[in-house]
């Protein structure tokens, strides 16, 4: 080809590119876009300028109070080693952020567009030329590899698994990172890779990125850290001149000027201290306190106003976890035994007040969680299963042992005892011991609040009914997350929150990598190539049809596996707060979407005459 020839070329070459994209494989043109969903296309178009669920009105200002429970001793929030302080993601943006009224789907921040081809083995973001950091330098492409190394390589081992299969990031241009994909096909990588926290390079590389530390870490978010005591108090300043403060995805978000959270040891003082005005918002989470302990003048006057916001996020699983990795809980006959020691429908009753229902599923409140007998479609990805998973994973619905709830629970103890003696479990002098060895069986509950103890003191008793020394611990927050991440508990309480989209999150849940990973979420200890095959499944579903199918086959082995001991859900937030905000009118229908909610100055003048007026009465 001649010089003109060439020149000629390159130029029409460039035109082509620009006006219909660049190619990809086997001739495919790629279009760079606003925003990926995970199954068909985002809800929200190219020009969309804010979610449904915010006022992009709102105005900014004001300061907001929070709690938290515990202690913490570290602003380094990607390292496994100390206790981070709660709040400390307001600082780092990522690549893409979620919307809160999808399924799953992610839009530009950091990143203005995304390019990816059909098969989506690789993914490309073209950053905004405006993203900058606090100190005024802007996010480059470098800043975006660095981040996926550090965290891949000492950051906490959760990044190391959810980040598996991002085989390797490259510069691909001056604003311009272009991510590699291993391992089969994974319609959920480029969504993964848009979480990635981008981290400042030029900040961290003279830093040990995988100790604790007290120094405000640089960001790019919407917030800074503006003052701390460790483990008594820190406080959030917005960014006025945040980079991002217009964006489509931000408009109407982030609109308090401070955000401070005051650490308490105990939930009950924090109760208390909610109720004496010492912090603004509360999310309750026990059923008691909703029932019983906001009958007091402020809620009364309406100073405190305490609601039912519903909604359609799964509700996941919470549950009594069983720790595999000890000996007294690797036969399934034992775990399924234990299962029929706690009273639900009792504790539900007594305790709860009715609020909740019991969840059946690891994917309870959606789509996603089994019901009935195997579809046709679930048949067809368990058949290759069968003979290594429980027979009943196809002949029959799972559901949680269930009692009359008047506490009376001897046939329950029955089935019980039977199960036990048939895994070599006999009731001897008082005491269930090892047939074989003569060691009784024991073990602890730990828990991390006594809150928790009025629920596990009944399931201890009923246990020791059956010839079982069950103590119930409860040890202080940094202790507990110490014993929790190096699996040095025999029971705790675990929650596995769900999205409507599982992917590789599944695999820090339940695979066999995960089990022996220090600070993994599978505290279950569950290593089962099966499992492990079901997982890789639902991480490579090619659509909707095919993921919920494949997650609720998932499910069954799950279930049958007797992991648990299943806990309860509840289909709304309880949220309780001082009368000084205003919400969006319309709440979106994943989350509570408080970072939409803002302060208004005549409410909250308001507010305090009518707190003094109630202090004269």
């Amino acid at each position: 080809m001649k010089g003109k020839d060439v020149k000629k070329f390159s130029v029409t070459l460039f035109l082509a590119i620009l006006f219909f994209g660049a190619p990809g494989v086997q001739g495919e043109t790629i279009l760079p876009f606003h925003g990926v969903a995970m199954h068909g296309k985002p809800k929200y178009g190219p020009l969309f300028s804010h979610f449904d669920y915010v006022n992009p009105n709102a105005p900014k200002g004001g300061d907001v109070r929070l709690n938290a429970i515990g202690t913490f001793d570290n602003l380094n929030a990607f390292t496994l080693k100390g206790v981070p302080a709660v709040g400390l993601g307001s600082l780092h943006d990522t690549l893409l952020t979620n919307s809160s009224d999808e399924a799953f789907s992610e839009y530009g921040l950091l990143a203005e567009s995304i390019e990816m081809p059909k098969d989506r083995s690789w993914v490309a973001f073209n950053l905004r030329k405006e993203a900058r950091w606090h100190d005024g330098r802007p996010v480059t492409v470098d800043d975006v590899i660095f981040s996926l190394q550090i965290l891949k390589t000492k950051g906490h081992p959760f990044y190391r698994a959810y980040f598996a299969n991002v085989a390797k990031a490259e510069k691909a241009g001056d604003r311009r990172v272009k991510f590699t994909f291993s391992g089969s096909e994974n319609r959920e990588l480029p969504l993964i890779t848009g979480q990635l926290p981008v981290l400042p390079k030029h900040y961290w590389e003279g830093r040990q990125f995988d100790k604790t530390t007290l120094e405000p870490p640089l960001g790019s978010g919407p917030y800074r850290i503006q003052t701390f005591q460790p483990g008594r108090t820190i406080t959030y300043a917005r960014v006025h001149d945040y980079w991002g403060k217009d964006l489509p995805v931000n408009r109407g978000r982030h609109n308090f000027d401070r955000i401070r959270y005051d650490y308490y040891r105990d939930a009950t003082v924090a109760l208390e201290a909610f109720k004496a005005g010492e912090y603004d918002f509360r999310l309750e989470n026990s059923s008691k306190d909703w029932a019983t302990a906001y009958n007091v003048p402020v809620v009364r006057e309406g100073l405190i106003q305490k609601k039912l916001i519903p909604h359609e996020r799964p509700t996941g699983m919470q549950a009594y976890v069983f720790n595999l990795r000890k000996p007294q809980f690797q036969d399934p006959r034992v775990r399924q035994a234990l299962t029929y020691t706690f009273d639900f429908e009792w504790t539900n009753q007594n305790l709860f007040y009715g609020q909740y229902t019991r969840s059946p599923s690891f994917f309870s409140n959606s789509e996603l969680a089994s019901r009935g007998l195997p579809s046709p479609e679930e048949l067809k990805i368990l058949e290759s299963f069968r003979g290594k998973v429980p027979p009943e994973v196809f002949t029959k619905e799972y559901h949680p042992p269930s009692t009359p709830g008047d506490g009376r629970i001897r046939s329950n103890l029955w089935k019980a005892k039977k199960l036990l003696n048939e895994a070599g479990w006999v009731f001897k002098e008082r005491k269930l011991v090892n047939q074989k060895t003569g060691e009784p069986f024991s073990f602890e509950i730990l828990l991390q609040q006594p809150t928790w103890e009025r629920i596990s003191l009944p399931l201890a008793k009923n246990l020791e009914r059956l010839g079982i020394d069950a103590r119930v611990r409860t040890v202080d927050a940094a202790q507990y997350q110490k014993r929790v991440e190096e699996f040095d508990f025999d029971m705790v309480v675990d929650v596995f929150s769900q999205s409507l989209s599982p992917g590789n999150e599944q695999r820090d849940f339940w695979s066999s990598a995960a089990a022996t990973e220090p600070g993994s979420r599978n505290t279950i200890g569950i290593k089962d190539p099966t499992v492990d095959a079901l997982i890789d499944l639902v991480i490579s579903a090619p659509d909707r049809e095919s993921l919920i199918h494949r997650t609720r086959a998932l499910d069954r082995v799950l279930l049958w596996g007797h992991y648990v001991i299943p806990h309860w859900h509840i289909q709304s937030f309880r949220v309780a707060y001082w009368d000084k905000f205003s919400l969006p009118k319309v709440t979106p229908k994943y989350d509570l979407g408080f970072d939409a909610w803002w302060v208004d100055p005549r409410m909250e003048a308001a507010l305090v005459k009518r707190k003094a007026s109630l202090k004269k009465k």
